[in-house]
């Protein structure tokens, strides 16, 4: 088994007795299923649909002051606190921003020798492990303690990649992606039949009309990497871009229905001037690919 802390993840806590509703009125994800130990995938959309934050949450037991615990990018916490704050209005609930005390280590490849307080099995994806929310220092003893291997952050990194879980900043853009471009509904990080939530009519309607044209996408790369970013081309026409890479394996976001197309057509997949081909076909289908909770 291996760990890592994340120095990129942070952690926003709500708490009040009233934090439990008004969360499920913001949040993609039911937060009336949400119990301690036991973690959810979600985010806060724009009006629009758009991911402002996307962020694992648990919550907290009563011996750690209750509340919930967002695991979320650490350059988007304040911001995310702050968006909460806006919507707070008179709801009874509290919002800090714990980053500069609490943070996240990532551990996978195996089953925790213990489970520590406030830990939780990555609700995305049963190959990316577990999060264990602990302050910096105390990284290294509880990576001990579960019985791993302490690593660096990059070896989650290409982990993380393998498994087709996106990152926000790299994979797609905060403010200009949908849920389901993310892949968020492959990832167990919509729920469809709860109440509603900002944003939820724009996201039902694509996922009932199967509107969905834009996925986050694993691609085998036969060269050199291409830089984040890098047009790929399905002969001379563009279908999408290249995000983050480890080794051999990118995540791009592509055009989907152009790129099955494409290949059906026999018109080869290049980025930079390299060749490259889709990790699983499957991915190309327009209804979610149901993944392992």
């Amino acid at each position: 088994m291996k760990a890592a802390f994340l120095p990129d993840r942070g952690v926003v806590k709500v708490s009040g007795e009233g934090a439990r509703d008004f969360l499920n009125g913001l949040f993609t994800t039911d937060m009336t299923l949400l119990r301690p130990g036991l973690g959810r995938f979600g985010a806060l959309l724009t009006p629009q649909g758009k991911i402002i934050a996307d962020f694992l949450i648990t919550e907290a037991p009563a011996g750690h002051g209750g509340g919930f615990l967002l695991d979320c990018p650490r350059a988007l916490a304040q911001t995310l606190a702050d968006k909460l704050g806006i919507y707070k209005l008179r709801a009874k609930v509290g919002i800090e921003n714990l980053t500069g005390s609490l943070g996240v280590l990532a551990a996978w490849d195996g089953e925790p020798a213990m489970q520590p307080d406030l830990t939780f099995a990555d609700p995305r994806n049963a190959a990316l492990g577990w999060r264990i929310l602990v302050p910096e220092e105390l990284a290294q003893k509880v990576a001990d303690l579960i019985g791993a291997e302490f690593v660096d952050s990059t070896a989650y990194e290409a982990h993380r990649i393998a498994s087709g879980a996106p990152r926000g900043g790299l994979d797609f853009i905060y403010g200009d992606a949908f849920p389901h471009e993310a892949n968020m509904d492959r990832l167990h990080g919509v729920d469809f039949d709860k109440g509603c939530y900002v944003g939820q009519e724009v996201v039902s309607r694509m996922q009932h009309r199967g509107t969905a044209r834009t996925r986050t996408v694993r691609v085998v790369l036969e060269g050199f990497s291409p830089e984040p970013g890098t047009t790929i081309l399905a002969g001379d026409k563009s279908v999408g871009t290249i995000g983050a890479t480890a080794g051999q394996i990118s995540l791009a976001l592509l055009r989907i229905d152009r790129v099955a197309d494409a290949l059906a057509a026999g018109l080869p997949l290049t980025a930079g001037g390299l060749a490259l081909r889709v990790a699983d076909p499957d991915d190309l289908l327009t209804s979610p690919k149901q993944t392992v909770a």
